[in-house]
């Protein structure tokens, strides 16, 4: 593998990933929920998801506005055509405002573009976040070992994320359906007659009271139910699998009785399951079929207070008409689509576990007094018989040192680099990291390898920035977008929540983000292989300050006089003839530092 791929591969780097195997898969169980309800998890996950598309959030709202138009005048038109047409001896006003209400659906029916244009972009970038976790979740589980990798991985990536994606988009149509007619209704009646909604409002509000607190246990009971259906499938799986050797054993009772156990608690579930989906269909009958009741039960007190006729068959036409087929389509997509939706996105919530060391290696904590990084005798040489690039190279990196390492272009730098890093073992000599062979750690909790053409994905720059460490909070983040200056991008992207395309980024740029996922990482070394190649100088020493900063050892392939000059120590290196001093007493003892510098100091670039 090359450098230029190092930042790509850590398992450390894993985004919080996806969840368990599917059915069938006994081997793999699934993975131990953070904290609290489904429900709670999944409402924390998509706060900042949804604080990042706003702007999406209102063009929707914007275009539902017409529904809004049309479901008050639907009905307020309708009353208008009975008392001042129909019933005033004015069948052509009547008609007029029938003409109305039927227009009125015509912008209506243009807004559906509209809407369908913006639903693409609060949808899709939630399939794309659910398959980059269950991608990085499948990669950090397949480390772990032969055996944990699995189909289920694929489920994921495919039908899973395609549950959330339909589940998603169903559930934001209906609620945008829902909450605009639900307004456009309840304005017209107010605007008709006002008691209406001491009539109509109370059974509304109490069916959707109802419906809202079966939600979070009806997710639970789906996830339970989901959760004996796998064991059950499970079992079925070895058992078949093993029928030879059960009948064998005589373990045949054992098998029947513990498939019997399974089976019931699947029962059991099951049965929970259909008492809260009772609960939903009375919710249901009560926000949708009580209130035309209760209107046709008061309609004589309305009346006696004011109350037209038309006003009355206006109301019955909002909650017939517009309210009851919202509310249906909303609490129908409640029941079915968003209590998978909920479920599926559990799965997708919890930080990927780093994969244990193998047997026999042992994470060492990072911070010691001990040297981060040891060369002791190295030598490098691209083959057998080719002349080594390194040679019998001893180097020390203290745990808070700045090493600078300078020479002409094929002098072996980025070799140096890569063998420092473990990405390429030594052909002789020994590396050692933290006062231990490179093989008895792992090495991305060590070091961060910062390649001159860094990985960056599509996705916000929140994402990008905590690829290297995905718990890193949200004012650390903040820091480290002012402490490496990517502030100006961060403005220019939208902010650090908006998605962008990294093919519309420049190298510069692109380096820059790298940089702050370097920042933010806790491995104690980071090895910077020309990693600030395109920035300009001011950005350069910028970032490479506050990099020697933080905690740990900063070792930087430097292309100017000045990230030598801010190290340390300096090693200049010519093939396999090295020098390591001080910037100040290099001149003196290197020839090769001096026509460095002396060409550094006529070509800026």
């Amino acid at each position: 593998m090359t450098p230029e791929h190092t930042t790509v591969t850590a398992p450390a780097a894993v985004p919080p990933g996806a969840g368990p195997a599917g059915a069938g898969e006994p081997s793999v169980p699934p993975p131990v929920p953070p904290p609290g309800t489904a429900f709670g998890r999944v409402v924390r996950e998509a706060r900042p998801y949804l604080r990042a598309r706003t702007r999406v959030i209102a063009l929707l709202g914007g275009w539902s506005l017409l529904e809004f138009a049309q479901t008050f005048l639907g009905g307020f038109a309708v009353a208008r055509a009975i008392d001042s047409g129909f019933l005033d001896g004015a069948p052509a006003t009547g008609l007029l405002w029938l003409a109305v209400a039927a227009v009125a659906a015509l912008p209506a029916a243009v807004a559906t573009r509209g809407v369908f244009a913006g639903l693409a972009d609060l949808v899709e970038p939630l399939r794309d976040g659910l398959v980059r976790r269950a991608v990085a979740r499948a990669i950090g589980t397949a480390l772990t070992g032969p055996t944990a990798a699995t189909t289920g991985s694929v489920s994921q990536i495919t039908h899973q994320s395609e549950i959330a994606r339909d589940g998603w988009a169903g559930l934001v149509l209906s609620l945008r359906s829902f909450v605009f007619t639900a307004a456009g209704a309840l304005a017209g009646m107010a605007v008709l007659a006002p008691r209406l909604l001491l009539v109509t409002l109370p059974p509304l509000l109490l069916g959707l009271g109802l419906f809202l607190a079966t939600l979070a246990p009806m997710a639970a009971r789906q996830r339970a139910y989901l959760t004996a259906d796998e064991a059950f499938a499970a079992h079925a799986g070895q058992t078949a699998a093993a029928l030879r050797d059960i009948a064998a054993a005589g373990a045949a009772g054992r098998v029947v009785a513990e498939a019997g156990a399974l089976a019931g608690e699947q029962a059991v579930q099951a049965r929970s399951l259909a008492r809260w989906a009772a609960v939903r269909i009375v919710a249901l009958a009560v926000c949708g079929q009580l209130p035309p009741l209760l209107l046709l039960l008061a309609a004589p007190w309305l009346m006696r207070h004011g109350l037209t006729s038309g006003a009355l068959v206006g109301a019955f036409t909002y909650l017939t008409y517009s309210l009851a087929p919202a509310v249906h389509a909303l609490l129908g997509v409640l029941g079915t689509a968003a209590g998978r939706l909920v479920v599926v996105l559990d799965r997708f919530t919890g930080p990927a576990p780093l994969p244990p060391p193998p047997p026999g290696r042992a994470f060492v904590p990072p911070r010691t007094a001990r040297p981060v990084a040891e060369l002791r005798a190295v030598t490098f040489a691209y083959g057998p018989g080719a002349r080594p690039v390194l040679d019998r190279l001893d180097l020390t990196v203290p745990s808070d040192g700045h090493l600078a390492v300078v020479g002409p272009s094929g002098s072996g730098k980025s070799t140096l680099a890569a063998v420092l890093a473990g990405v390429v073992p030594p052909t002789g000599g020994e590396v050692r990291w933290l006062g231990l062979a490179t093989d008895a750690l792992e090495p991305t909790a060590v070091r961060t390898l910062l390649p001159q053409r860094p990985f960056v994905f599509t996705g916000t720059l929140r994402e990008n920035l905590r690829y290297l460490r995905p718990g890193a909070r949200d004012r650390e983040i903040a820091a480290t977008v002012a402490a490496i200056g990517l502030d100006a991008l961060a403005e220019r992207l939208g902010g650090v929540d908006a998605p962008f395309d990294p093919g519309l980024l420049s190298q510069g740029e692109r380096q820059l983000i790298a940089l702050g996922r370097a920042h933010l990482t806790t491995a104690p070394l980071l090895i910077l292989d020309e990693a600030t190649s395109h920035l300009d100088p001011a950005a350069e020493a910028l970032a490479e300050s506050a990099l020697a900063a933080r905690a740990g050892a900063l070792v930087v392939i430097a292309h100017r006089l000045t990230s030598a000059a801010r190290a340390e120590r300096v090693l200049v290196m010519d093939g396999a003839d090295t020098v390591c001093g001080t910037p100040a007493e290099l001149p003196a003892r290197s020839a090769l530092y001096r026509d460095l510098a002396g060409h550094w100091s006529h070509d800026p670039g």
